[in-house]
């Protein structure tokens, strides 16, 4: 229905629209102010307020009323032209319903609604009463959305791989005792569903779900949900929320009430060429391209002034109709289990009294990863969380844990992977979707180039670009059978190409085993075939042409390692060692990553553990060794270092390795003796 941007008396002179709020503390506070600007600019008439607790003295011109509900406003015969609800969350359902029914347009604070339930029924009153509902996100006002949407649509960011929105702030004690119904999930029997996502940081997910181009219900596909709490609440405050659209693009949600310092929030959508960030509270747009880093800074349109304008919900910059993906996700939330705790071992608090707010240990890093790697903080194996696939056990200790990799996002080339891995004391010896590099996983298998498909992950290094470059020839390693026993687990694998095509065959083999009480011995064997009755070629951006490039095959990611020592019995330093051919590799250093996980929760940080980590070479073949320390730690046996190799029908490639993983500092001379003990030629 057309609504008349302006109102008329009953003598046809043009009036000034008439404004009702409810709810004049909280954020009723800063409508009042917004509303004295507008009243003074002569834009609106501030009419009348609704609050069981009346305003102090002073704040309202004489000729506004005064009312302690909303029923005795519009029984008044007041005839607001527009109501703002701006009340606990869950009542806004029934007041805007109400203020419909009076004929008023209604402008509602998000969350708009406590369920979808409520959703569907304000939508059917508002397309009855022919009224108009603006929902009060107010980023969505921002100039920088059509900027950002007119710079991907121009190209300049390439194709959008993802969207992230992240938020690190802080909330004290006090934030949670401002009103009953703060924390909660429910009051009394009635939803409520306050949160980190649905209502603190509400406006990171309207306005990460505007740029991925879903408003309606329809638009949303599936909605993943990780939802956790330091604070003593029922909501959660530290949560990733993951929403892939109908179209395809992907949105992940990091956010957190509990950092150890508050940063803007921001939006980022990721192309193939640059990236776009939007910190939304600020109005300010970074832009990143091949040529540089721009900064922009853009206009807002008031979302009042806008729905007074408007005269059908097409005009409106954050329309209910549009808020259906929202509410989807609130949904989704909603309905999900409740948030776990977060345990206090991995908890700082803050401050004296209701000063005093949460931290959680390396929250800022975890925000980063989960929105790099389209994470959330279960499958980044967060020591809070519960997660995790089969253990390798020795003597009733598990030292890794087996990831099938399903759960990793597309660009990364899901694959199955050890992590995490530890020593037998506990130090974690692994790292997955680190921030520098979201594609590396723990221990396992990949390459970069299989007859053109990338089972690495990330950008791919091309001969004809002689660079880098994003391109949508990811493939996927599924596990189709495992067999696990104690100290030995077999698996069948599939290499497939993106469009789900047998490319290889894999038979892997994990073998485990202690050796003496410091040390334990794994091993990896796999064998690769082809699946496609015909050549197929392996290689890597070293056979592409990049010097020494030649990573791929067996590849161990290690977590940050402080004063770390690198050598081979011939050689010493990263550079000496990288592209080397020597019977084994050694990797000493203090582990900063430390212990972590359900089964050592202990209080202890896990900061300084020293450890040594001893790489036995392929009796296969003479592969290269590939380092990294400077750029990141990682270490790898090059499998194609300048040019590929066949793995023809009936001669597949084969390839064994086997890594010792020993509590402190090792030498030389005992790493000779510790692989004479196991038979092994140093």
């Amino acid at each position: 229905m057309t609504q008349p941007s302006i109102a008329t008396t009953a003598e046809g002179n043009a009036r000034l629209p008439r404004i009702a709020l409810v709810g004049v503390h909280g954020f009723g506070e800063r409508h009042l102010q917004n509303l004295a600007r507008l009243s003074a600019d002569g834009a609106l008439e501030l009419v009348a307020v609704a609050d069981p607790q009346p305003p102090a003295g002073g704040t309202l011109g004489s000729d506004v009323e005064v009312f302690a509900s909303l029923d005795e406003l519009l029984a008044a015969g007041t005839s607001p032209d527009v109501v703002i609800v701006s009340t606990p969350i869950q009542t806004h359902a029934p007041l805007a319903l109400a203020a419909l029914k009076a004929g008023s347009n209604v402008y509602l604070e998000k969350p708009p609604v406590a369920s979808m339930a409520q959703y569907e029924d304000l939508m059917a009153a508002a397309a009855s009463a022919g009224r108009l509902v603006q929902v009060g996100f107010q980023s969505l006002g921002s100039g920088a959305l059509p900027a950002i949407e007119a710079l991907v649509a121009s190209g300049d960011i390439g194709d959008v791989r993802g969207i992230s929105a992240t938020g690190l702030w802080l909330r004290n004690k006090a934030y949670f005792k401002r009103s009953r119904w703060a924390g909660k999930r429910s009051l009394n029997g009635t939803d409520v569903v306050d949160g980190v996502a649905t209502n603190a940081l509400a406006h990171a997910v309207a306005t990460g779900l505007r740029l991925a181009g879903a408003r309606t219900v329809a638009d949303v596909e599936s909605v993943d949900t990780d939802l956790y709490r330091a604070n003593d609440t029922e909501s959660d405050d530290t949560s990733v929320v993951r929403v892939r659209t109908a179209g395809g693009i992907v949105l992940t949600c990091a956010l957190t009430l509990c950092a150890s310092l508050q940063s803007p929030p921001s939006v980022t959508v990721y192309g193939t060429r640059g990236h776009l960030t939007l910190f939304y509270t600020e109005d300010r747009l970074e832009i990143t391209t091949p040529d540089g880093t721009r900064s922009e800074t853009f206009g807002r349109t008031d979302l009042l002034e806008n729905l007074i304008a408007a005269r059908t919900e097409e005009d409106l910059l954050s329309p209910l109709g549009g808020a259906g993906a929202y509410v989807s996700v609130l949904e989704a939330i909603r309905t999900a289990d409740s948030p776990r705790p977060i345990h206090p071992d991995f908890v700082t608090w803050e401050g004296e009294g209701d000063s005093a707010h949460p931290v959680v240990h390396g929250i800022e890093s975890l925000i980063k990863r989960a929105a790099l790697g389209q994470a959330t903080f279960a499958e980044l194996g967060a020591p809070w969380t519960a997660s995790g696939g089969p253990t390798l056990d020795i003597h009733g200790v598990p030292v890794a844990t087996l990831q099938d990799g399903n759960h990793i996002r597309a660009t990364s080339s899901p694959r199955p992977y050890l992590h995490p891995v530890r020593t037998l004391a506990g130090t974690v010896v692994t790292d997955h979707v680190p921030e520098d590099h979201v594609w590396h996983l723990g221990a396992g298998v990949a390459l970069q180039d299989v007859d053109g498909i990338n089972f690495w992950g990330g950008r791919t290094f091309t001969r004809e670009a002689g660079a880098y470059v994003w391109r949508k020839d990811h493939g996927r390693i599924v596990t189709k059978s495992a067999e696990h026993s104690d100290g030995q687990r077999r698996e069948q694998l599939s290499w497939l190409a993106p469009d789900g095509t047998p490319v290889l065959r894999e038979q892997r083999e994990w073998g485990w085993a202690a050796v003496g009480h410091s040390a334990w011995k794994l091993t990896l064997d796999f064998t690769l075939e082809s699946a496609t009755g015909r050549t197929v070629l392996l290689g890597s951006p070293g056979s592409n042409g990049r010097p020494l490039g030649g990573y791929g095959g067996f590849f161990w990611r290690l977590p940050k390692v402080s004063d770390a020592t690198i050598w081979t019995p011939d050689a010493r330093g990263e550079d000496a060692v990288h592209g080397s051919v020597a019977p084994w590799l050694a990797w000493s250093g203090t582990f900063d990553a430390g212990t972590s996980g359900a089964a050592h929760v202990t209080g202890d940080p896990g900061l300084g553990h020293p450890a040594t980590l001893v790489f036995l070479a392929s009796p296969q073949a003479p592969d290269p060794w590939f380092v990294r320390h400077s750029g990141y730690p990682g270490v790898g046996l090059s499998l194609a270092w300048d040019a590929p190799v066949a793995a023809d029908p009936g001669h597949p490639v084969h390839r064994s390795v086997t890594v010792l993983i020993t509590d402190g500092f090792l030498a030389t001379q005992d790493i000779e003796q510790l692989m004479t003990t196991l038979g092994e030629t140093a």
